[in-house]
């Protein structure tokens, strides 16, 4: 008998780009929990909670949890559970005093030298611990009115040396609106410095594509991109690929984390994430206290324990992989270590 000659290979598709991954995210808690095979953790959701800040996981994330594990630590920081329905004394609407901070749509200004803007109530996860989950981003963002009253904010006060764009996540906009609000910046003479607080690298790292790296080389500023890890599980080669992208284009990368009950509060946890950060090119930069938001109670470390965690990992580790243990209280001048 002749064989038959092998088929050709077909080649493998391409990966969806960033958009469709971020339109694809999961969005349906027991979706979630079916694909985990966790089915019987479905009794524990708090569809209240689901309600007043959705699920929303990046599907390249929701690959990095471990089947069959309800203790896993990227699971616990994006599942809406019924421990976020207690009202808890000292949980507020407004933990970090961002209301009383606004000078100008979506800018924030607490801290001198410095301006933050609200760019866009878009995140690619949500994540139940977030600080900002009950800002009202739908009647206060930067991108509003085409960015004119916040870069207008900026240019009269010659004292803002650097921009600080956060939101939301700013990396959920189009390239081309993130290259409107830079060229305006551009022509600010008293602006030397552009950082970027952003989650995407991490949670969705397509969206560190061709187009935002030539964006990055183009700035006119030394900048800064801190990403935002609490667990070593959160990187694996994709996330490698898109921060190794990101130090090409020249940015500085940092990373902050929140100290979180279930996720990462015990020593291993933590030396194990600075270490597989600095594997990936990216140094530790704040552990924050969580911020006293309604419906994060459960997340909460106290101060003692905090303390103790973060002087054995200083005892463990090289002292460029200890982060700053930090709080932040509205009125401050500045993050208050612990």
């Amino acid at each position: 008998m002749i064989p038959a000659p092998p088929l050709p290979l077909q080649p493998l598709p391409a990966p969806a780009g960033w958009q469709r991954q971020l339109r694809d995210a999961v969005r349906d808690p027991r979706e979630l929990l079916s694909m985990l095979g966790l089915e019987a953790l479905s009794a524990r959701i708090s569809d209240a909670a689901a309600a007043q800040f959705p699920l929303r996981v990046p599907r390249a994330f929701v690959a990095r949890m471990r089947a069959g594990d309800p203790r896993d630590p990227l699971l616990r920081q994006v599942l809406p559970l019924d421990d976020e329905d207690r009202l808890v004394p000292g949980f507020g609407l407004d933990a970090v005093g961002d209301l009383a901070a606004r000078t100008a749509h979506g800018v924030l200004q607490k801290y001198r030298g410095r301006a933050l803007l609200v760019a866009t109530g878009s995140c690619a996860v949500h994540c139940r611990y977030c600080f900002r989950r009950h800002f009202d981003y739908a009647g206060d963002t930067a991108a509003a009115n085409g960015w004119r009253e916040a870069v207008a904010r900026i240019a009269e006060d010659p004292g803002v040396e650097e921009v600080i764009l956060s939101g939301g996540d700013p990396w959920t906009l189009a390239t081309h609106k993130l290259a409107e609000l830079t060229d305006a910046l551009a022509a600010i003479p008293h602006l030397r410095r552009l950082r970027v607080h952003t989650r995407l690298p991490i949670v969705l790292p397509a969206r560190v594509d061709a187009d935002l790296v030539a964006w990055l080389r183009a700035l006119p500023w030394p900048v800064t991109v801190v990403v935002h890890a609490n667990h070593a599980h959160e990187f694996d080669g994709e996330v490698d690929e898109a921060l190794a992208r990101l130090r090409e284009a020249g940015a500085l990368l940092l990373n902050q984390a929140v100290l979180l009950h279930g996720v990462n509060d015990s020593v291993d946890a933590l030396a194990a994430l600075s270490e597989r950060g600095l594997a990936a090119g990216v140094l530790p930069y704040y552990l924050h206290q969580l911020d006293r938001v309604q419906g994060t109670a459960h997340f909460e470390v106290d101060d003692a324990t905090a303390i103790a965690l973060h002087r054995a990992l200083a005892a463990r580790v090289s002292g460029y992989l200890v982060p700053r243990l930090v709080r932040e209280l509205p009125g401050d001048p500045g993050k208050r270590p612990l």
